[in-house]
């Protein structure tokens, strides 16, 4: 039982073999991050093969409305995790339980501000993406659930944010585990068993995620060992909102611009009509399982770079960025090979139609060199983040996304006009986004070699009064 105890228990980072502490931390958050992948997968599974190829593509049509709309919590998660890895390495109870209070307040006022304001702009925000009238209606009704009942989605990724700063990512993926499990029996039964379409499928996974929200916190007040989580520390103090914001503002801001690209180039999508709509999206469901790793050590090198610079281990820290980038390029690499030999099986699994499995197998090909650009820039990006330096990836991220990526997509459709192709060829999309990604690398590979995320660090910059 003792043993079994210390599985679920906060991970220090700072001690032990680096690549060992990385893999550990990292083994579990990735088959959570394919778990929750399985959210959005299962969803377009479900929907292709049981209403059509498209609602398949209302589906993916509502993602980069949705996520844009949901950019403060990937803020107030991005400080979280910053401030509770980093006081956690250095120790300090106080700091630590305060930040975590802070985050928890936050989440509940970003939650009710997405549950008010979202409703209002869903169909103005798919009008002007040039949603089609056939799946428009099917886009707003999916949109509208998800984000009235976005409670669990944000409570779930803040807390369990949480869990990993403080180095236990295997509860945040046992909840998500049950979670992804009850997602999929809602799915068939809302949707197979009961007809209720895109909006059976919205309705199971808010009910999935509150399910996970609720076990994250119970975890969390269960630790009362290493912080306290009561009335007194939920107090949004200013000192720490503050740090929260600095911290945590340039990687929502980040994400927005993200989304903002995502809309825009979703909006060259929608030109190319519902067949193409459809192919974009089961190709980003297999590029979201293919990207989970470089997601998920990007995430890890967070944690491991704000431990240990809490700690103030600079030179473990460069030894374990060393020895996490041959981890995620050799990993990215096998799923590379994976994705090209059997990639047609993959997307039989949302579709029958033989048209629309060629499409998609041609673009995913396109993009299969870019993963291992990306596992370069996650792992860097992540150790800059985990220092305090969240500054450097925002600029990044918007150089490749809105100076290369979107001009580049339109750019390209602009040239391939023709006859047989009247907005351009569809392929624009993809290539933009290969281009965008190694850029990405190449600049971000630039950046971290200069070191000024070196001096970024909260504990020595700044000195919170309790």
């Amino acid at each position: 039982m003792a043993r079994l105890a210390d599985l679920f228990a906060p991970r220090d980072m700072t001690v032990g073999e680096p690549w060992k502490r990385i893999i550990e931390f990292s083994i579990p958050m990735l088959i959570g991050n394919v778990a929750q992948q399985l959210y959005n997968t299962v969803d377009s599974i479900v929907i292709g093969r049981y209403v059509g190829d498209n609602a398949l593509a209302a589906v993916g049509t509502a993602f980069p409305v949705l996520n844009f709309l949901l950019v403060l919590f990937v803020a107030v998660a991005t400080g979280a995790g910053i401030m509770v890895a980093q006081y956690f390495g250095a120790k300090d109870r106080e700091r630590l339980s305060r930040s975590i209070g802070v985050c928890i307040t936050l989440t509940a006022i970003a939650s009710l501000i997405i549950m008010v304001v979202g409703p209002i702009v869903v169909r103005p925000m798919l009008v002007f993406i040039n949603t089609p009238e056939s799946i428009l209606d099917w886009c707003a009704n999916y949109l509208l659930i998800l984000l009235v009942g976005n409670w669990g989605f944000s409570y779930f990724n803040i807390l369990s944010g949480i869990l990993r700063g403080l180095g236990d990512s295997l509860s945040a993926l046992v909840f998500l585990l049950i979670s992804t499990a009850l997602n999929v029996v809602l799915d068939i039964w809302f949707v197979a068993g009961f007809n209720m379409g895109v909006s059976g499928v919205a309705l199971a996974t808010v009910i999935a995620q509150m399910v996970s929200a609720v076990l994250c916190l119970v975890k969390l007040k269960k630790m009362d060992e290493v912080f306290d989580l009561n009335w007194k520390v939920l107090k949004p103090l200013k000192r720490y909102v503050l740090q929260l914001i600095k911290l945590g503002i340039p990687s929502g801001l980040t994400q927005a611009i993200f989304s903002f690209a995502m809309i825009a180039v979703q909006s060259l999508t929608n030109t190319f009509g519902e067949m193409v709509i459809a192919c974009s999206v089961m190709v980003m469901r297999v590029d979201g399982f293919a990207m989970m790793p470089n997601f998920t050590f990007g995430v890890a090198m967070t944690t491991f770079a704000g431990q240990n610079v809490g700690a103030r281990k600079m030179d473990r820290v460069e030894r374990g960025t060393r020895e996490g980038l041959i981890i995620a390029v050799s990993v990215s690499t096998i799923i590379t090979i994976i994705i090209l030999t059997f990639g047609r099986y993959l997307m039989n699994i949302f579709t029958s139609t033989v048209e629309l499995v060629d499409l998609s197998m041609r673009m995913m090909r396109i993009l299969a060199a870019g993963y291992i650009a990306m596992a370069v820039t996650q792992v860097l990006s992540g150790v800059m983040r985990g220092a305090g330096d969240t500054m450097t990836p925002m600029w990044i991220s918007l150089i490749t996304t809105i100076a290369l990526r979107v001009p580049i997509a339109y750019g390209i459709a602009y040239l391939t006009r023709s006859e047989a192709y009247p907005t351009g060829r569809p392929e624009s999309v993809f290539i933009s986004l290969l281009i965008a990604w190694v850029c990405g690398a190449i600049i971000t590979t630039v950046f971290y070699k200069k070191g000024n995320w070196r001096k970024k660090t909260l504990l020595s910059n700044e000195q919170i009064g309790v």
